[in-house]
């Protein structure tokens, strides 16, 4: 990697489980990425420490100010709405992620009401993959592999 590290930041609420497995595959493929867990509830951050975060953060607060820090923004789709995730999003933390800098690499969910344009709806496991995929690629193009 270059001088600086880059910061991955995993975001998610509920019970984490979307934010679990792109934290397990992320640190399977990459066990020297650091991965930054960034939960709208306690819950949620918990479940991606567990599952190998490097270090964590809880709230609205750290979601708008983990926003303008990472490189790279992972997470379910319902993270760019206002109040996605079943209410857990904020219009603050939506606005902040979108007008993050971050490339930001977002799985579909259907728990919420967006629907994309892409094919037939597919098995979590088919859309962690993918963003595993396209997190390498963007590794690749900022020379961090």
């Amino acid at each position: 990697m270059k001088d600086r590290k880059l910061l991955v930041a995993v975001l998610d609420g509920q019970g984490g489980g979307m934010g679990r497995g792109l934290v397990e595959a992320i640190k399977k493929a990459w066990p020297d990425l650091h991965v930054r867990a960034v939960g709208t509830n306690s819950l949620a951050t918990s479940a991606m420490l567990r599952a190998g975060a490097d270090d964590g953060a809880t709230g609205e607060n750290a979601v708008i100010f983990n926003a303008g820090q990472a490189d790279i923004l992972l997470g379910p789709i319902g993270v760019l709405t206002a109040n996605g995730l079943l209410g857990e999003v904020s219009p603050r933390m939506a606005e902040a992620v979108g007008a993050s800098d971050a490339v930001k690499i977002l799985l579909p969910s259907q728990r919420c009401s967006i629907r994309l344009a892409a094919g037939e709806p597919q098995p979590l496991q088919f859309y962690l993959d993918r963003a595993v995929e396209l997190l390498e690629r963007e590794l690749r193009d900022r020379g961090a592999l």
